[in-house]
Formats: C-alpha cells, sequence, structure tokens
C-alpha cells in the first residue's frame, strides 16, 4: 500500500497538470498559438500582419460585397500583472464605393486555449468587434465580422465619421494572408512604436 501511495500522487499530479481548466494547460496552449502566430515564442511585443486587396474579378463575383481592402495587425506583450499573453488589434479597410481610408482598434484578451488557434476581439463602448482564426498552415487567418465600429482614418474621434462595418452576405468572413509587417504600417500612429515595428 505504501508503494501505490507515491504512483497515486503522481498521477493526480499529472491529471492536474493535463487537464484542460488549468493554467499550465492554458499557458501551453496560449504558447503554441503565439509561436504559429508570430514565428517564435514571445518575449517582447511581437506583431504579425496580414491583408487582402480584392481585385475586380473578386467584386464582380460578390456584387454586395462592400470591403475592397483589408489589413489587419495583431500583436501580443506579456503585462506584469498577468502570466498569459495579451493580444490586440488593429484593422484598417477600404471601401469599394467610399472614398478614404477607414480603421480600428481593440483589445483581444487571451487567445481561445480550447482551440489554440482563435482569438475573439472587442471595440470599447459597445463597438462591436471581430474573430480571428489562425489557419492550419499559419499562412493567413479568417476574420469573422458581425458589426464593428470604425472610423475614418487620421482623424480625430469627434471629427471621424464614425460608422460600422456590418456583416452582409459578403461582408462575414475575410481571408487575409500574411505579409510583410511593413504592409500594416499605416495602422500605426505612435512613433515609439513605428520604430519597434521597423526593427522586427
Amino acid at each position: 500500500m505504501t508503494r501505490m501511495f507515491p504512483i497515486l500522487a503522481l498521477a493526480a499530479a499529472l491529471v492536474a497538470v493535463a487537464a484542460p481548466g488549468s493554467n499550465a494547460f492554458a499557458a501551453d496552449k496560449g504558447t503554441a498559438f503565439a509561436t504559429r502566430l508570430f514565428g517564435e515564442p514571445v518575449s517582447q511585443k511581437s506583431y504579425a500582419c496580414f491583408v487582402r486587396v480584392y481585385d475586380a474579378d473578386h467584386l464582380a463575383r460578390h456584387p454586395l460585397q462592400k470591403v475592397s481592402a483589408m489589413t489587419l495587425l495583431v500583436d501580443a506583450e506579456k503585462v506584469p500583472e498577468d502570466a498569459s499573453l495579451n493580444y490586440s488589434f488593429r484593422l484598417g479597410l477600404k471601401y469599394r464605393n467610399r472614398n478614404g481610408a477607414f480603421d480600428s482598434s481593440g483589445n483581444c484578451g487571451h487567445a481561445d486555449s480550447a482551440t489554440s488557434g482563435h482569438l475573439g476581439c472587442g471595440v470599447d463602448c459597445d463597438g462591436g468587434g471581430l474573430g480571428v482564426d489562425l489557419t492550419a498552415d499559419n499562412k493567413s487567418v479568417m476574420v469573422k465580422v458581425e458589426r464593428i465600429r470604425i472610423w475614418r482614418n487620421n482623424k480625430p474621434d469627434d471629427e471621424a465619421s464614425n460608422a460600422s462595418l456590418v456583416a452582409g452576405a459578403d461582408d462575414h468572413l475575410f481571408r487575409l494572408d500574411r505579409a510583410s509587417l511593413m504592409t500594416c504600417k499605416p495602422l500605426i500612429t505612435d512613433r515609439k512604436e513605428l520604430a519597434a515595428l521597423r526593427h522586427k
């Protein structure tokens, strides 16, 4: 009986570590997702850029699609008060029938530890949000939109033509492909952050 006790204790410890609800399991899944998204484990603030510009042929086949181009910058960093990585996003888009560039941004919290490949992101003050799923080959993301508040690019909030992109028949799910970080440069307004992006 005394020999069985250490074996049972070890088995219980292993079950606790591997339990889906445990912090260790979530941290492992989060690390796996970060490595897939950024190409390496996150030791400092990291970025990933995804883009899609829809050509005339695609838009002709999707006449109800309002968006003609979309850019997504996802970043993650560790903060002192949280053991898990914290994600945020910036979204840039252009419309086929509206002039100007538009953008949005918000927080995504932690990666979904159940899938190791999903972010649920929101915009403050009931601004809606989006879902981001990394594809199996890590080369693209699927961006799912129900409603997200947008602003005209480079305008203060009180001057911006504040509106929302609302999902429609052809504006619900977007596949964006991985691109160089400098492709997402227009989404960065902070000089220090822009300098950090250039050094990646």
